[in-house]
């Protein structure tokens, strides 16, 4: 578990010559899911929610002063400026179930988790188009931030570079659809972490005509397929020449687990975000499709996870106030 604590100290309602004083504390935990990203060729813009979650609880009232990481102060710098409310001290504390640097989207839940605390706490300011809008630019990409902020499959227009685009009413221009059940998705996760930003270096600043073709290609199959919940369609429309070529370099076994995937009976493979999670999407036989994974991964440290779609995306499950009466130790000091 992670915690830390920071903020402006506590001006607490004391009294002369009480030997008690109150301290209200509010509390509030947010439940935010994974997410596998790209899909393959989309790149940037394709993501789906997953059944695996961090908790994050914010907590305000607190008088001790630490410092926060900068993944925490940013997300929190960000909100106060935006809902233009006053700072605040707070602490908080995550449960982690997500893999780090894995290419799940751990970070994206780290800040949503933040972000939804601090609005709740503020009195809900933002709305959850706006808490999204937050996450996508500190993240520097979307496609993390939009399946773990409203669940399901999502299909966004934006990029590291290029903000996501608003419409005339100011809304950003993202598609959200709901994911069946039936379908599963088995994560071939690797000892290996892989920092997301070396990933990028790797990337080519051009890439060829041809290649751009296809992968729009197989990006609009990917997204068709799931609009209509005709996931058969998935089958072959996974092949990517953006980034997974290039990735591979950190992750050799990566052909080979696709392969192995594809030949067990999955609809198809591709690695999830900037990797190193490999994710297979299959209607039947997860756990053959899981057991060809790990053996072509040739990794006793590497483990497989088989889940489904999260539908809720990032939503408050515990949200409490509380008041201490807390002993005051000797008098006042001015």
């Amino acid at each position: 578990m992670l915690s830390t604590r920071h903020g402006l100290r506590d001006r607490l309602p004391l009294k002369l010559g009480v030997a008690t004083f109150r301290l209200r504390m509010q509390q509030v935990t947010v439940r935010v899911p994974a997410s596998t990203s790209n899909l393959g060729p989309g790149f940037d813009c394709l993501g789906v929610a997953l059944r695996i979650f961090n908790r994050v609880t914010v907590t305000s009232g607190r008088t001790r002063e630490q410092l926060h990481p900068r993944i925490v102060s940013q997300a929190a710098g960000r909100f106060f400026k935006q809902a233009r409310r006053r700072v605040f001290p707070f602490s908080f504390s995550i449960v982690e179930d997500i893999p780090r640097s894995r290419g799940l989207g751990g970070s994206a839940t780290i800040r949503l988790g933040i972000l939804h605390g601090l609005n709740r706490l503020s009195g809900d300011p933002l709305d959850q188009v706006a808490l999204f809008q937050l996450c996508a630019d500190l993240e520097g990409h979307p496609d993390n931030a939009a399946p773990a902020t409203f669940g399901g499959f999502t299909v966004v227009v934006g990029s590291a570079h290029r903000p996501v685009r608003l419409t005339q009413r100011g809304v950003p221009t993202f598609q959200r659809f709901e994911v069946s059940p039936r379908l599963r998705f088995v994560l071939l996760v690797p000892e290996l972490e892989i920092r997301t930003s070396i990933a990028r270096r790797l990337l080519p600043s051009k890439i060829s005509h041809a290649a751009a073709v296809e992968n729009c290609g197989n990006a609009c199959a990917i997204t068709a397929a799931f609009a209509s919940k005709d996931y058969k369609n998935l089958r072959g429309a996974f092949s990517d020449f953006i980034h997974q070529p290039f990735r591979a370099k950190l992750i050799p076994f990566l052909p080979g687990v696709i392969a192995a995937a594809e030949k067990a009976g999955a609809l198809g493979a591709f690695l999830s975000g900037s990797g190193s999670t490999i994710c297979a999407i299959t209607l039947q036989h997860p756990d053959r499709i899981a057991a060809a994974m790990k053996r072509a991964a040739r990794s006793s440290l590497s483990r497989t996870i088989v889940t489904r779609a999260d539908n809720r995306g990032a939503h408050v499950i515990r949200s409490q106030i509380t008041d201490h009466h807390l002993p005051w130790a000797g008098g006042l000091k001015t």
